[in-house]
């Protein structure tokens, strides 16, 4: 079985938006349902569950009745970091999930996830038991000289890096334990610290699927703007922190 963990439980500015940046609408539904939309098109996707904001949960029952997202089995509650909202979500599969698995984690507020990302990210996880979304790095990247930061000596070569983002896919099993490991020992759980990170840290060998640059994460004003251009939708607000979704029917 293949579960999509979606995040919308972050902390900090995107909690505090009003609303929460998953739930801006665009076009006729929130970021969260185009995000949603994608795992529940795909045909490889099983299950979908939501690691969500709280008190945002009535409300994304009631858009996912209303856009049709039939596979979404659970939601639960963000934690106060975002490695707290991944383990949040781990938690949940206890004793539902067997040990092989696959359990994708993906940022909310990527809608733009393409179904090959999807699929590559699961044929890799599939062989090797880990994926990642990445991509070359194209961009010359040099060190900035510790003794003068306006300065450089050195570069690092650029086939020797990668983008990674998410999609990520991994066996349950590992996940599961890996992040036991890390609550345990307080280890791959430090600033801007991820599933990847954490994996890594606890000597975890991860592996690249093919991403794509369309998979964009919605954190700015103008990440929305590219959003609602390359899906030919007009704005409908000026700025999103300043403006609340329509309200769903709650049942």
């Amino acid at each position: 079985m293949n579960i999509a963990v979606i995040l919308a439980g972050r902390c900090g500015k995107e909690a505090a938006a009003e609303p929460p940046r998953p739930f801006v609408q665009v076009g006729d539904k929130p970021i969260l349902i185009h995000t949603l939309g994608a795992f529940e098109a795909h045909p490889s996707i099983d299950s979908i569950g939501v690691v969500c904001l709280e008190g945002w949960q009535p409300q994304l029952r009631a858009y996912a009745r209303a856009f049709g997202i039939t596979k979404l089995d659970w939601i639960v509650t963000g934690g106060a970091t975002v490695q707290e909202s991944i383990y949040r979500g781990v938690r949940r599969l206890e004793g539902w999930c067997r040990a092989d698995d696959v359990v994708v984690i993906h940022d909310g507020i990527r809608p733009l996830v393409e179904p090959a990302v999807i699929s590559n990210v699961l044929a890799t996880c599939a062989q090797h038991g880990n994926a990642v979304a990445a991509l070359p790095y194209t961009e010359q990247m040099f060190c900035a000289d510790p003794g003068d930061i306006g300065s450089t000596v050195t570069y690092i070569p650029r086939d020797s890096l990668r983008r990674v983002s998410t999609p990520q896919a991994y066996r349950y099993d590992i996940l599961a334990a890996r992040y036991r490991q890390a609550f345990a020992t307080g280890r791959g759980l430090g600033p801007g610290a991820y599933a990847n990170t954490l994996m890594v840290e606890l000597g975890e060998r991860l592996h690249f699927a093919a991403g794509s640059d369309k998979n964009i994460r919605l954190t700015t004003a103008a990440d929305l703007e590219l959003f609602r251009a390359l899906l030919g939708v007009r704005p409908e607000y000026d700025l999103p922190e300043r403006t609340r979704p329509r309200e769903p029917v709650l049942a």
